[in-house]
């Protein structure tokens, strides 16, 4: 994407991939693991059309919801 302005979806994408990697770095030593969570549900759907407007809004709900709950202190680890 060099060179190319980013739509706005693509924007809050990227948003939420650095969020739930700053949320994983909180996690001490499950960090790893929840990176790797984080990584793996991204990579899951990198093929998506981008013009498939209404999958990628409500990947980008789930993901919400998903990174709140990684947020919670309470949450130690994540099954894969």
């Amino acid at each position: 994407m060099a060179g190319t302005a980013l739509t706005g979806l693509q924007k809050q994408v990227l948003s939420l991939y650095r969020r739930c990697i700053r949320e994983s770095a909180k996690k001490g030593p499950a960090r790893d693991i929840f990176r790797h969570f984080s990584r793996s549900e991204f990579n899951r759907y990198k093929l998506l059309n981008k013009r498939d407007f209404t999958t990628i809004e409500h990947l980008l709900r789930l993901g919400t919801k998903r990174v709140d709950t990684m947020a919670n202190p309470n949450v130690k680890s994540v099954h894969i």
